[in-house]
Formats: structure tokens, sequence, C-alpha cells
């Protein structure tokens, strides 16, 4: 089974277009899809291409109500604080970023950010996707001494060893692999990533 992952096309629809027509069985658009929750109409026909397969969380730049509406118009599958079974994984989706200096939509404090992440432990073998990064690692680097991750989302990922994390957010991380203890992770970016789940 097939998996792209990819986050924060920010309006950039021929980067939409060139991920969508990638082939594979499930699509995983893990936030920021637009800026500041305009322009959804327009990146809602290219995602409905794909649309029985197309799960779709919030950024911080949209809200769960803004996601909500466009899977309901378009057909899309709404994946923020949602799992599913692939196989012999669980695979669980949370959109939403922490506190930002921008006050965008899709922001959660981290004691927020922890309780939702509390249903998806214990969940073995987990492929978690968020939008937002764990805290001071290479994911969420945006320059040297800057890291703009959520310490819930790592926490979480010393604690419960998920076999792959996917993340966005941090578009100058963007690409950028890295293990933590025994998580393959990524900052997948808007070119997005591809998976083979065995």
């Amino acid at each position: 089974m097939k998996l792209l992952i990819f986050s924060d096309i920010h309006s950039d629809l021929a980067a939409l277009e060139s991920v969508v027509k990638q082939d594979a069985d499930l699509y995983f658009a893990a936030g920021d899809l637009v800026n500041w929750a305009r322009g959804l109409e327009r990146v809602g026909p290219i995602l409905a291409r794909r649309a029985d397969r197309m799960y779709v969380m919030p950024g911080n730049h949209e809200s769960e109500a803004d996601i909500r509406r466009l899977c309901q118009e378009f057909g899309l599958q709404p994946f923020h604080g949602n799992t599913i079974r692939i196989g012999r994984f669980h695979v669980a989706g949370l959109g939403y970023s922490g506190p930002t200096p921008f006050d965008t939509p899709g922001e959660y404090s981290e004691e927020e950010i922890a309780r939702r992440l509390e249903p998806f432990a214990g969940l073995k073998p987990l492929v978690l996707i968020c939008h937002c990064p764990p805290k001071d690692t290479p994911l969420d680097r945006v320059k040297p001494g800057l890291h703009a991750g959520s310490s819930s989302v790592r926490a979480f990922i010393e604690a419960q060893q998920p076999e792959y994390f996917f993340c966005g957010h941090i578009h100058e991380a963007a690409g950028v692999d890295f293990e933590m203890g025994n998580t393959r992770c990524r900052n997948v970016g808007k070119k997005g990533y591809a998976i083979d789940l065995d």
C-alpha cells in the first residue's frame, strides 16, 4: 500500500497538481493547503481528483471547520484526530500547530496538543502524521538557533516510538529526515513523500 504525504502547499496550485498526479493508493494532506483559509475553493477541485483516497488535515492556516467544509463540498476524507488501519499499521493524523507569533486559525496550546495525541497512545505499529514537527529537532529548524516545533509532539514520539512520523509546518526543513530512537521521521514539504507500507 503506497501512501503519499504532503504539506504546506500554501496555494501553490502547480505544486498541488504535481503531487496529485503522482500515483499512490492513499494521499494525506498534512495542512496549510492555503494561506489564512483563503482559496480553499481553488484547491478543492484538484484534491477531488483523488477524492475517495484523499485524507485532509488542517494546518495552522486552516481551522478544523474550514477543512470539514472543504471535505464535505469535494468528497474528501477528514483526518484531523482520526485513525485508519492499513494492513497491520495504524495511521493517525493530527493537524494544527502550537502557538505562533501570527495568530493563525489553526493553533493549539501545548497542553491541547498533548491531550489530542493521547488517543493514539498504544497503537502499534503506528504511522503518525502531524502538521507540527517535534521541537528542537532538524525537522523544526527555521535557522541556526531557532526551532518552532511542538514539545508535546516530541514527548509523544519519544514515549510511544511510532514506526514512522511525518510532518510539515517548517518550510526551511522540508525534505529533512531524522531518527528519534526507533522512529523514522520526515518533514515532507509540498513536494511530498511516498512510502510503501507492507
